[in-house]
């Protein structure tokens, strides 16, 4: 896709910033829309029923690597130059830090996506929840409980000093990931006609899919025609949450894709519940409840940073791109948001939602 002649008008950093504030928008509204989450489609496999939010997730999932994979057949995408394929992978990382943060969403009531979803419609339990994930996990990239992350990611990586790729690694053919994708779709829109889904929440569930889609293809694009080297990302929630708490604590802060795509989520969520009436104010319903929720937030942003990215970061984009350490971190994450409903909620009697 050529952009060249938007970086004539506008300054490369910038235009990486409106770039993550589009993706973030899309994002926002669509997964407000849908009710895309995660912890609701664990918890739903953890008591034994495929119900509509597995339905959701899944077609948000395969349209994310429809998206992606067509992309990639296009010439539109390199999955091998992005950030996540780049850098060494941690298989010990993805393993402790998928439990860490499966158990932890459960706790939270909602992956660090959907906490920032639901802060924007009012939920003042997400905000606290937000801000300590996001300290936690500044704390897990740079400040003290780095050399502890470092440590335990350096236990058993990936060889050659970066990622592996799933369907390389396997010699799978080139539209393998492409026809995975339609397969796992075709198994999501039979879930959710059993579960009697509407169609406006089945378009705007395959709308987050896309925003990961979005998010790949325009910074892509923006590295092959910037001057200055730029990193091929797209939505996630653990750095640039981390990275955004950074923003308003230095004097002069760089501008990029990840301090657009949080405000963008935001917005694009507010405006979404704004739409829909849904905008109201929500707290803890205990100190328990509160208790619970910050200990949730704490174990996702550790173990956001230590997977390699969170319920969205690893779990949706990084798994698009067919990233091994992502896929086996999503793995983990559903085990330890299942192992946590079952030992925690299902013995008290709490419901899914």
């Amino acid at each position: 896709m050529d952009i060249v002649w938007l970086l004539d008008r506008i300054e490369e950093s910038h235009l990486a910033l409106l770039f993550g504030l589009l993706t973030g928008v899309v994002f926002g509204v669509a997964a407000q829309r849908s009710s895309f989450c995660l912890r609701a489609a664990t918890v739903e496999f953890a008591r034994g029923r495929l119900g509509p939010r597995m339905s959701v997730w899944l077609l948000t999932f395969s349209t994310a690597v429809i998206w992606v994979q067509g992309a990639r057949l296009l010439g539109l995408f390199r999955p091998e130059d992005a950030r996540m394929m780049a850098v060494t992978g941690s298989w010990s990382g993805a393993v402790i830090g998928g439990l860490m943060f499966g158990a932890g969403m459960v706790l939270a009531r909602g992956c660090s996506g959907r906490l920032l979803v639901l802060a924007a419609t009012g939920n003042l339990r997400s905000v606290v929840s937000g801000l300590i994930f996001a300290v936690v996990a500044q704390m897990a990239l740079h400040g003290w409980l780095a050399p502890l992350r470092q440590w335990l990611a350096g236990l058993w990586v990936t060889p050659g000093g970066r990622n592996v790729d799933l369907i390389a690694a396997l010699s799978l053919p080139e539209g393998t990931g492409l026809a995975l994708g339609l397969v796992i779709a075709v198994l999501a829109l039979w879930l959710a006609a059993r579960n009697a889904l509407g169609w406006s929440r089945l378009v705007f569930a395959s709308g987050v899919g896309f925003a990961v889609a979005l998010g790949w293809v325009l910074t892509f694009s923006l590295s092959q025609a910037a001057f200055e080297p730029l990193s091929v990302t797209s939505a996630t929630f653990s750095g640039p949450s981390a990275n955004m708490l950074m923003f308003f604590l230095t004097e002069n802060p760089a501008l990029d894709f990840d301090i657009g795509l949080i405000p963008g989520v935001f917005l694009g969520a507010l405006l979404s519940a704004a739409l829909k009436g849904e905008l109201h104010f929500q707290g803890f319903d205990g100190e328990s409840q509160m208790r619970r929720s910050m200990f949730g937030a704490v174990l996702m942003g550790f173990g956001a940073m230590l997977a390699g990215g969170c319920a969205i970061g690893a779990g949706v984009t990084g798994g698009s791109i067919f990233a091994a350490t992502a896929w086996l971190a999503l793995l983990c994450m559903w085990i330890g948001a299942a192992i946590t409903d079952v030992v925690v909620d299902q013995p008290r009697g709490r419901v899914a939602a």
